[in-house]
């Protein structure tokens, strides 16, 4: 039974139930001495305004670790994380996931006056992120990281911070876009007069002049602006494969040589104007598919996990090393919460280990004095001494992340929909080009020379190539506002064409934060619950941190004779009574339904009243999800867990389909690619280390994240949790949107069709082209902006 009080009083800083009145600044109470040390800190320096913008606006700091940042003193380690530094002054860039309201932006940017070695804060609210400028002489970088984390913002500083690629974001396309818009704009300009027929004289006059103009501004949009598409119909061909940019560089050279052709022997104006026009919908058309989420990364492997530095005892000194520099037989020191980053053995100490995000096993494991502990592992408890068996390369969990599979390129097989079009489209142009040629040769060959031109430049595949960048770049943006950030348009045509998925089960259909805790046996009686919390107050296992938050606001009781075994229980004495609370063989049950299950027993004075038993909480809307997802899709559920929640799992999927439990990560691998041979399109989705292999081996990996700005394996897209339950309707949406890319390309060819017949009569002007060309690249991408929003209007995602 879980006691609710009538009356709840919030922590003012963080907004957490206070557990009593015991804690208090003046009028305002807290639910720890944590929240209180911040709320202090930033009144003595006049940052009480904190509180004014939002209300509870902190991070509760029982939930902060004792973690130090005593390696940040290290300088191999400062020089890698720093992105500025002359010895007086520094700049580094942090991530802070704390971050969550405008009151965390306005005290970070007033940091410096909390310290005055602060000089200045840049928040990235998107990112989470804070670029800090510090004068060095007078804060360090790891008390700098102490300050943050005293604040209730700590660092996430990892093994990737150190190992990053100095590369800037290429502004490449940009400039490209950028140049080809000039020129279009401006031979347009020049252009206009002759179109219009203004002033006949004077443009005859000047005609030449303008048209040399011309060609010299179309230079640099054929050599630079247009040059990928060269580069790619080079390689295309090259591997003996028609991809969209053969048409499009085809197209583009023609319309050069027959405008520059023109304009020198003085026999016409050229389509400069059309060449600018065509490159500059096509790069604007790139710029949009490419303008996606930066604040995600969808490419992180064990560095975005892995801690910088540990721990080294050596000759019984402690010192903070790069985990890089571990070698065997090394003695090294892991403190709670911390991350074990080699395989090593136990030497002194109790280990529970948390494996969840390697194994998928979501029950911690006990270790004792000379077991081995796999990298990757949490130690939930006391401080550990472990001896290092292998380096870091070395170790399990990087072993896995060098499978093969990791190393796998795309091999360019994978055709897009308009790839797989553009082979026939180029085919028949030629074609269609070659017979208008050999129609007119009879007749005139300059008129024959015209028209096979003209078909060439006419059917240039603007509106085509158009076509599935903008549908699917609209796409993204609806996805995103949804919290579903897929990282390319080419990911989102492999979602298209998923038919089965397979599902991780902890952390990715159950919530993280949350377990259903039932009490059974005997009812507590209010005392006996308050006895029960007091002794779990005392104790930092996890089941007893959250079986005493579950518990509500009741009263603690002094004890004594407080013990804790690791791994069985723990055991203390109120008012004459002895409590013991762990496992069935600590309070001496003999329950053989134990198996598989997570139970906490309660025993009195040696009598056995009940136990409390732990049970995965599943994400809202899973049953109904699941339902309209095999309407359309075959699913399986494949966990690192054990088999308990199978009875629950069989209700929700139906006892036909396929569960399999106790996997490990090469085991879902090894599944994905059995799925994938019969053969079937496979879609996996998953959440933590564990399924790495299997996201990075499946047609598209979809990653389930609790906050999409901390880590996220490997993967296709992100997923926000609080979403989940949208899955089915999201994929609606991108099979809707390959259905507007084929319709597209129908009105696309339609247009063509016009175009064609005025070239293969020989009547098509340049004024005609340049309206042509515009106007169907135009209609074309309304088309599918207004097509997109309305399916999602109408599946009510907008």
């Amino acid at each position: 039974m879980l006691v609710t009080p009538d009356i709840k009083t919030n922590c003012y800083h963080c907004g957490d139930e206070c557990p009593d009145d015991s804690i208090k600044s003046g009028k305002h109470l807290f639910c720890c001495q944590g929240c209180k040390t911040v709320y202090e800190l930033l009144s003595e320096n006049g940052l009480d305004n904190y509180y004014s913008i939002e209300n509870n606006p902190g991070i509760s700091q029982k939930t902060l670790k004792d973690k130090r940042f005593a390696f940040l003193k290290t300088d191999s380690i400062k020089e890698k994380i720093l992105e500025f530094t002359d010895g007086k002054t520094a700049v580094v860039n942090l991530h802070l996931p704390a971050i969550h309201c405008s009151s965390c932006i306005w005290l970070l940017e007033n940091l410096s006056r909390l310290h005055n070695g602060v000089v200045s804060v840049q928040v990235h609210f998107p990112k989470k992120t804070a670029r800090i400028t510090y004068k060095e002489d007078t804060i360090s970088l790891d008390e700098l990281a102490d300050l943050l984390y005293a604040i209730g913002y700590e660092p996430n500083i990892n093994l990737a911070d150190t190992k990053k690629e100095q590369k800037k974001n290429s502004k490449k396309l940009i400039y490209q876009l950028g140049v080809a818009g000039f020129a279009f704009g401006n031979i347009m300009l020049l252009a206009l007069p002759e179109y219009l027929s203004i002033d006949e004289e004077s443009i005859e006059a000047f005609s030449p002049f303008m048209r040399y103009i011309s060609l010299v501004l179309a230079l640099p949009v054929l050599f630079y602006s247009a040059s990928g598409y060269f580069i790619s119909a080079f390689k295309g061909l090259k591997q003996r494969f028609v991809n969209i940019d053969v048409p499009i560089a085809l197209g583009i050279t023609v319309l050069f040589i027959r405008s520059a052709y023109e304009v020198i022997s003085h026999t016409g104006q050229g389509y400069f104007d059309s060449l600018a026009a065509l490159v500059f919908f096509l790069l604007l058309g790139k710029y949009f598919q490419q303008k996606t989420y930066d604040a995600l990364s969808f490419e992180h492997d064990y560095k975005s996990y892995f801690p910088v530095a540990v721990t080294r005892i050596a000759n019984d000194t402690e010192e903070s090393i790069e985990i890089a520099e571990l070698k065997k037989g090394d003695r090294i020191l892991i403190r709670n919460g911390e991350l074990l980053p080699v395989d090593s053995i136990l030497i002194k100490g109790n280990g529970y280990i948390d494996n969840s995000f390697v194994t998928g096993e979501s029950d911690p494991v006990t270790k004792n004095s000379g077991d081995k502990i796999y990298a990757g592992g949490r130690q939930m408890g006391e401080a550990i001494e472990l001896e290092v068996l292998k380096s870091v390369e070395k170790s399990y969990l990087v072993q896995l992340w060098n499978h093969q599979v990791f190393k796998k390129q795309n091999d360019g097989q994978s055709k897009s929909l308009t790839d797989s079009i553009s082979k026939y489209f180029t085919l028949a142009i030629l074609l269609i080009a070659t017979i208008a040629f050999a129609f007119w040769a009879f007749t005139d060959i300059s008129i024959a020379l015209r028209a096979f031109t003209a078909v060439l430049i006419v059917a240039c595949p603007c509106a085509l190539a158009l076509s599935a960048p903008f549908t699917w770049g609209n796409t993204l943006r609806i996805l995103g506002k949804n919290k579903f950030y897929a990282k390319s348009a080419e990911a989102l045509e492999s979602l298209a064409k998923v038919q089965h998925i397979v599902f991780d089960k902890t952390g990715t259909i159950t919530e993280n934060q949350h377990n259903n805790i039932v009490f059974v046996g005997d009812k507590l009686s209010l005392i006996e619950e308050q006895y029960v919390k007091s002794v779990l107050r005392q104790s930092n296992h996890p089941l007893s941190r959250t079986l005493y938050e579950s518990l509500g606001n009741l009263k603690v009781m002094s004890s004594a004779n407080f013990t804790e075994e690791t791994g069985l229980g723990t055991m203390a004495a109120i008012d004459g009574n002895t409590i013991k609370i762990g496992s069935a063989k600590w309070v001496g049950a003999n329950d053989e339904s134990v198996l598989n299950r997570t139970r906490v027993y309660i025993a009195i004075n040696d009598k056995i009243k009940g136990f409390y038993e732990f049970s995965n909480t599943y994400r809202k809307g899973l049953n109904k999800l699941f339902a309209n997802l095999q309407q359309n899709y075959t699913t399986s559920i494949i966990s690192g867990d054990n088999d308990g929640e199978k009875t629950n799992l069989e209700a929700i999927m139906g006892k036909n389909s396929v569960l399999l439990f106790n996997q490990k990560p090469e085991d879902k691998l090894n599944y994905i690619e059995n799925l994938q041979s019969q053969p079937k399109k496979v879609m996996m989705v998953g959440d933590g280390l564990n399924d790495s292999g299997a996201l990075k081996q499946s047609d598209f990996g979809l990653s389930v994240s609790e906050n999409t700005n901390t880590f996220s394996p490997a993967c296709d897209a992100i997923i926000d949790a609080s979403v989940f339950g949208k899955l089915n309707t999201l994929l609606k949406l991108v099979n809707t949107s390959t259905t507007i890319i084929k319709i597209s390309f129908v009105l696309s060819f339609l247009y063509n069709i016009v175009g064609l017949y005025y070239a293969v009569t020989g009547q098509l002007s340049p004024v005609m082209a340049a309206i042509l060309m515009p106007i169907s690249s135009i209609t074309i991408v309304v088309f599918v902006t207004i097509a997109t929003n309305y399916t999602a209007h109408k599946i009510k995602l907008l």
